[in-house]
């Protein structure tokens, strides 16, 4: 995560604070500009015909229960099938649980995988890194988060960030170890830019991107004098990468602080009040809505966080006992909250015509246990589990792989983080073959060996 702001405070003769200029300053390193871009374009790394594409990835942190969900087993014995019922949907191939009546009346514009597996350790946060990565974390190499890749290899489309997280970066997992949301061995100036507030809340601002109130014109104007001054000074420089860097870096930075895209992009009030409260005025339901008007007005990537840590808070973590969430916790609150959110953010992407140029994935560290547990919930379970996908060219209405009868395994197609973070790349226009500037230089292959996109979606 990028810290943009320090205690110390240090004024410059033309009344500019040191807080003031690294707040402008900092910010371009979030990503990088056009030339980037079309010299990524020009290697081969980006394919024509998908350029413009966007993606939001939903990270169900906690790991929703598949078996209670959409892959329900009624067949199976009560241990396994649970207290709910399916129901038909939109879409002939799906059922849902009863709890998500609203995805029910949508399915025919979402795709499910339910095959999903990983070898990873069953801890939170090394399931959150394996998913946002496509990699496990091995060798002490960290691998950047799939937006991360996305900024680095196309670019940012507007003054706003190529890559940005909301509403925070994920907190502990419980393993100590990274979890994803960050560039890795890209470094940090692939770093996501992450809002660090609850857009549900009154008054909500986007703190370390807008100017803050006492900054008004004037300084806005004195700092469009200083632009231009570092301007004509790099131009007398000798030619080298790093006062490129520097000027570039400075003129995005100081773009992203005074652009009114970008501000505009960030302020909900511009919302009418029916479309927020059709989103739920939740920390979930702002964040998906903030999340398409972020696409909309140039964003390439971002990711939701459906909640921020396991611990303290109600989330799909439905071990049945306390501190972690019951099965009844799920129903009454996660379920609800969540089933509004999300047919929300895909009606109003559809609505828009926007459906098709942006990818909504949803995705979990892993999923629960076939077996329900004596406390009445579910435990972790890496080895089959449910993801799921809409717009950005796949199919809806399709269901791809199966569960084995209790749900235990994969029993057709089986699919792997790598497979899905191939997925992803492919609907935003990616070679797959592409190489990425690895640790001690050397490459780096865009996806693990052997992994492909999941071509039974499109």
């Amino acid at each position: 995560m990028l810290k943009l702001t320090g205690e110390g405070r240090t004024t410059t003769c033309d009344g500019a604070t040191r807080r003031d200029f690294l707040q402008a300053g900092a910010l371009g390193a979030i990503g990088f500009g056009l030339p980037q871009w079309f010299a990524a374009k020009a290697a081969g790394a980006v394919k024509p015909g998908a350029e413009d594409r966007s993606c939001i990835m939903i990270f169900n942190l906690g790991a929703p229960s598949n078996t209670d969900l959409w892959d329900m087993k009624p067949d199976a014995p009560a241990e396994i099938r649970g207290p709910f019922k399916p129901i038909a949907s939109k879409a002939p191939a799906i059922q849902f649980s009863e709890i998500l009546p609203r995805h029910a009346a949508i399915a025919d514009k979402i795709s499910l995988v339910r095959s999903c597996h990983h070898t990873g350790a069953a801890v939170h946060d090394a399931g959150w890194q394996v998913m946002q990565t496509g990699r496990i974390f091995s060798g002490g190499v960290n691998t950047p988060h799939i937006g991360s890749v996305v900024g680095r290899l196309k670019g940012r489309k507007t003054d706003l960030p190529p890559f940005v997280v909301l509403p925070e970066l994920m907190g502990r997992g419980g393993g100590n170890l990274p979890n994803g949301q960050s560039g890795g061995f890209l470094g940090k100036a692939y770093d996501p830019f992450v809002l660090n507030a609850d857009p549900s809340k009154p008054g909500f601002r986007a703190p370390d991107l807008l100017p803050t109130p006492e900054m008004g014109s004037v300084r806005l104007d004195r700092r469009r004098k200083i632009r231009e001054l570092v301007d004509d000074a790099v131009s007398t420089f000798e030619a080298s990468e790093d006062a490129a860097l520097l000027g570039e870096d400075f003129q995005s930075a100081f773009r992203l602080m005074s652009s009114p895209e970008a501000r505009e992009a960030f302020d909900l009030g511009r919302e009418p009040s029916e479309v927020r409260e059709r989103y739920g005025m939740t920390r979930l339901g702002q964040s998906c809505l903030l999340a398409r008007r972020l696409v909309e007005a140039g964003v390439r990537f971002v990711t939701v966080n459906a909640f921020l840590t396991v611990f303290d808070e109600i989330t799909w973590d439905i071990h049945g006992s306390k501190p972690f969430t019951s099965i009844e916790g799920m129903r009454d609150i996660v379920c609800p909250m969540y089933d509004q959110a999300y047919s929300a953010l895909i009606e109003d992407l559809d609505r828009r015509g926007m459906l098709d140029s942006t990818l909504v994935c949803n995705l979990a560290e892993f999923g629960r246990t076939p077996r329900i547990n004596p406390a009445g919930g579910r435990d972790h379970w890496p080895l089959c589990y449910t993801v799921g996908f809409a717009g950005g060219g796949v199919q809806g209405g399709r269901v791809v792989g199966a569960s084995d009868p209790i749900g235990a395994v994969p029993a057709d197609r089986p699919t792997s983080p790598g497979d899905v973070a191939a997925t992803i790349f492919h609907c935003l226009g990616l070679d797959l073959e592409a190489t990425l500037p690895g640790p001690a230089g050397r490459p780096f292959p865009l996806v693990d060996f052997g992994c492909r996109e999941i071509r039974e979606l499109f």
